[in-house]
């Protein structure tokens, strides 16, 4: 059983690491590539690419030339302890994991990225800003969806023939990075887990908690060693509870308010 998240756009580059673990990424050959592509790139391509200021778009061509190998733990940082956005808020792995969450989250979870394709909790990342989304011309394709999706796929379907459990993949990433999967060629059941709110006596899905839900999620599935499908539907983090009639044999719906 393997899980699937997003990476996020907000990094953590300064506080204390919260093990002295760390492995390397499976795919940097690949992410090579990509940097030679980008190392061409002006402020005002990404700024134009990204849609981000000015300023970001500086840093991001100084980070993009300042990428290196080897990976070091003086050049880089485990992935799971780099990303700040809502999800990694919402998994808190700095402050919740133990040794052992971590050695257990290296082999069930995964981060998917523009840059990296596929990261384990423990690889070592240096900075960058590159969405899966991004339209940039590349040895593999016209974007990254063509650059990375099978190199991503035949990834993934590794990992889950690798991991404790059954073959499933939990999708708790967004759209906009699963959408780099194969999907007709996972070798595993999808599940897509779905976080609704109530607001105004209505429940919907609302971005903001729904990543954090998500976030959540990834850490209790590691935490409590879930190990099956049937076990999702015992998440009760933070108000939610699983809602038989939302839900579907692949889509478990979790309801809050």
């Amino acid at each position: 059983m393997l899980t699937v998240i997003s990476p996020a756009k907000t990094l953590d580059l300064d506080s204390k690491l919260a093990t002295k673990k760390f492995s390397q990424s499976n795919l940097l050959d690949h992410s090579a590539k990509l940097i030679d592509v980008m190392i061409t790139k002006t402020p005002d391509d990404l700024r134009s690419m990204m849609g981000i200021s000015q300023e970001l778009a500086e840093l991001n061509v100084e980070r993009f030339n300042d990428w290196e190998r080897p990976f070091t733990k003086k050049n880089s940082r485990p992935a799971i302890l780099s990303f700040k956005g809502d999800v990694y808020l919402g998994m808190d792995a700095p402050n919740r994991f133990a040794e052992r969450d971590f050695t257990h989250a290296q082999k069930t979870l995964r981060i998917l990225s523009g840059l990296y394709g596929v990261l384990r909790p423990l690889d070592l990342m240096q900075p960058y800003r590159l969405e899966m989304g991004s339209k940039v011309e590349n040895p593999g394709g016209k974007d990254l969806y063509e650059f990375w999706g099978e190199l991503i796929t035949n990834q993934l379907n590794e990992d889950i023939a690798n991991s404790p459990g059954p073959d499933v993949l939990i999708n708790l990433a967004s759209n906009e990075y699963f959408g780099a999967v194969q999907t007709d060629s996972v070798d595993a059941r999808i599940i897509t887990p779905k976080f609704l709110d109530n607001k105004s006596g209505q429940y919907k899905m609302i971005s903001f908690f729904a990543k954090r839900a998500r976030g959540e999620m990834a850490a209790w599935l590691v935490l409590n060693r879930i190990k099956s499908v049937r076990a999702i539907r015992g998440f009760d983090v933070d108000g939610y509870e699983y809602d038989p009639q939302r839900s579907t044999p692949d889509q478990p719906v979790f309801i809050r308010g």
